[in-house]
């Protein structure tokens, strides 16, 4: 204790200058946890979160009775491992291409062109997909008419949003997490290269056996932070791009947006935070699970 306390007067400005993140975290994440005995309870506004009747376990049963709870849970995970695989894959392919690139114009108008969409809104997204894929008067449908083929209802065809969902979240993330990947291969030692070169070794062979087993590390670290958030869909991603299109819930619909349309058209607080409480759970018991089974097999590279 005396120890602490010594630390404490020691590095008290820097104390000082961390507290005001700390009071924001405690404010913002833990302080709401409290919130969650709602999942617990039939919740009526006029008897207050105590004064309301004790449900136990009543709302997660009617989640995963009714087939929602299935269904979202389906959908999330999905489109999560979907996102995640794609995304990863095409930045580290994108950040492998840049550097190899040579002329430095080129390289960072490169660059700056696949990280711009990183900027976009998800609003601004929406916009697009709609002038794209509307049915009447959309881009894709009236180069269809043109080559004299029948237009179609993309927003009436629930498999299709398998492939436009993912490709959108390609298009605005990739260009993000390539720059983390291209930091940790600028880290790579350069002789390693040229010993490769004097070798006779050709840009396949230094990508394989030199520059993937280097960003190894990054590679998983930045897999086991996106299973953290697997079942947490991108909320601003779905509800732009599908909106309440109710034809399309089958196949779009994730426990972000079944949550939010529980609050804003049923107003069941109890339900919603039955839905996000299972959301966190699973989150956690998953990145557990995942980090145990790196921990093993690579122990350097685990989170925990």
């Amino acid at each position: 204790m005396n120890n602490f306390l010594m630390e404490m007067k020691k590095n008290r400005m820097l104390y000082i200058m961390l507290l005001p993140a700390v009071l924001l975290v405690l404010l913002l994440n833990y302080l709401p946890m409290a919130g969650i005995i709602l999942a617990f309870k039939n919740f009526r506004y006029n008897l207050g979160i105590w004064g309301s009747e004790w449900a136990g376990l009543r709302n997660f049963r009617f989640f995963f009775l009714s087939g929602t709870g299935w269904m979202v849970t389906r959908n999330t995970i999905l489109y999560n491992l979907i996102n995640l695989l794609t995304t990863q894959l095409l930045a580290i392919i994108i950040a492998i291409v840049l550097n190899d690139i040579r002329g430095r114009l080129f390289k960072k108008l490169s660059q700056s062109a696949i990280f711009l969409p990183y900027f976009i809104s998800w609003i601004i997204v929406g916009v697009f997909a709609y002038n794209i894929f509307n049915y009447e008067s959309g881009l894709l449908n009236g180069a269809l008419k043109a080559l004299g083929a029948k237009p179609v209802n993309v927003y009436a065809e629930p498999s299709l949003w398998w492939l436009i969902i993912p490709s959108f979240n390609a298009w605005k993330w990739v260009g993000y997490t390539s720059v983390i990947y291209i930091a940790a291969i600028t880290g790579i030692d350069p002789e390693c290269y040229e010993s490769a070169d004097i070798d006779g070794a050709n840009i396949f062979q230094k990508t394989f056996y030199i520059t993937l087993p280097s960003i190894r590390t990054t590679i998983i670290i930045m897999l086991l932070l996106s299973i953290g958030r697997i079942l947490r869909g991108d909320f601003q991603m779905f509800y732009q791009l599908v909106g309440n299109n109710g034809q399309l819930f089958s196949a779009t619909d994730v426990i972000d947006t079944f949550v939010f349309r529980s609050l804003v058209t049923g107003g069941d607080l109890s339900m919603s935070s039955a839905a996000t409480f299972y959301q966190s759970v699973l989150c956690f018991l998953i990145i557990v699970l995942v980090n145990g089974v790196v921990r093993r097999v690579d122990p350097d590279s685990a989170l925990f």
